[in-house]
């Protein structure tokens, strides 16, 4: 049982008291359960109740006795919860903190919005687990979600059509992506590395399907045909994808014109920020002598004239004063 000191104010004498938990038989009844506290007051030991504890479930009751007591619960804490759901975290928190850290999600798109969450999560996901867009679809939504991802990029009620729709938007922006992944990797004499292959798929509508040679070793099916641009280090700068009958030399040249129209785009961004710097710097020079101009006109043709300085004047004797 746990003491407790308590003080009586007014007469300054102080006593000790325990609480704890006892039965007390009931003719005919199941027995009372009673929460008490004994004290000595005067040299006399008294007890009194404090609740009635006969409708507490038996479990809480030896809980309660055991605190009173000082010691330590009767079960493990852990086995006193019950775990219903634990996403796997650890995975997603690692791949979307390096995207986020690379600027993936500003690469996208410069504007927060759903579509760039759903392009993210896709991304991500085909990192930690790689799966149609069904499959994806059904690892972010909250009933069958495989992993944390979907409630950390708020995409819980996506569906695989809100997922198509995204990559059709994905879709517009690559020419945009494509030439900032170039700003920001490619350079006049970088070497660039460039890969085709080939990926059969299901279906007979895809307008790029075609028979052509495997190289993914599947025979007698419709494929595509993708070439990959890449620096030295294998950082991705573009990609296209071509009817599956396209011959690698077809691919190598659309690949060529393309970096060939990004390198003179950011020849002729340069241009145009040096010509605005040699404008600049003229409209600068003009603006000086413009000012230097007129504080000459305006020294020779001023007639505001500095007023001579005041001599300080020295306090003199204290006037007299007559008291009438």
């Amino acid at each position: 049982m746990s003491p407790i000191i308590s003080v009586i104010v007014g007469r300054a004498q102080c006593y000790k008291v325990s609480m704890y938990v006892t039965s007390v038989p009931n003719r005919g009844s199941p027995p009372a359960v009673l929460l008490r506290e004994s004290y000595r007051d005067e040299g006399k030991v008294k007890t009194r109740t404090l609740a009635n504890l006969s409708h507490w479930p038996e479990r809480k009751v030896e809980t309660l006795k055991r605190a009173l007591k000082g010691l330590s619960p009767a079960i493990d804490l852990s086995e006193a919860f019950e775990i219903t759901r634990s996403l796997p975290h650890g995975h997603v928190a690692a791949v979307l903190g390096s995207a986020q850290r690379l600027g993936m999600q500003e690469l996208i798109d410069a504007t927060p919005s759903r579509k760039r969450d759903l392009v993210t999560a896709m991304l991500v996901a085909q990192v930690i687990g790689p799966g149609s867009k069904l499959a994806t679809a059904r690892g972010l939504r909250t009933e069958t979600a495989t992993s944390s991802l979907g409630q950390v990029l708020g995409v819980t009620g996506c569906d695989e059509d809100d997922l198509y729709a995204a990559m059709d938007w994905a879709l517009q922006r690559k020419g945009a992506i494509e030439n900032a992944l170039a700003a920001r990797h490619l350079a006049n004499g970088t070497l660039v590395l460039y890969d085709v292959s080939s990926a059969a798929f299901e279906g007979r509508t895809c307008p790029l399907g075609a028979i052509g040679h495997p190289k993914d070793g599947v025979k007698g099916r419709l494929q595509i045909v993708y070439g990959l641009l890449c620096t030295t280090e294998g950082v991705p700068i573009a990609i296209e994808v071509f009817e599956g009958n396209t011959a690698d030399p077809k691919t190598l040249t659309a690949q060529i014109s393309k970096l060939k129209d990004r390198l003179a785009q950011a020849d002729q961004k340069i241009t145009d920020l040096a010509g605005f710097r040699s404008q600049a710097l003229a409209r600068l020079a003009a603006q000086h002598e413009e000012i230097i101009r007129l504080r000459e006109h305006a020294s020779r043709t001023s007639r505001v004239t500095r007023l001579p300085a005041t001599q300080p004047q020295r306090p003199g004797p204290p006037a007299e004063t007559t008291l009438l």
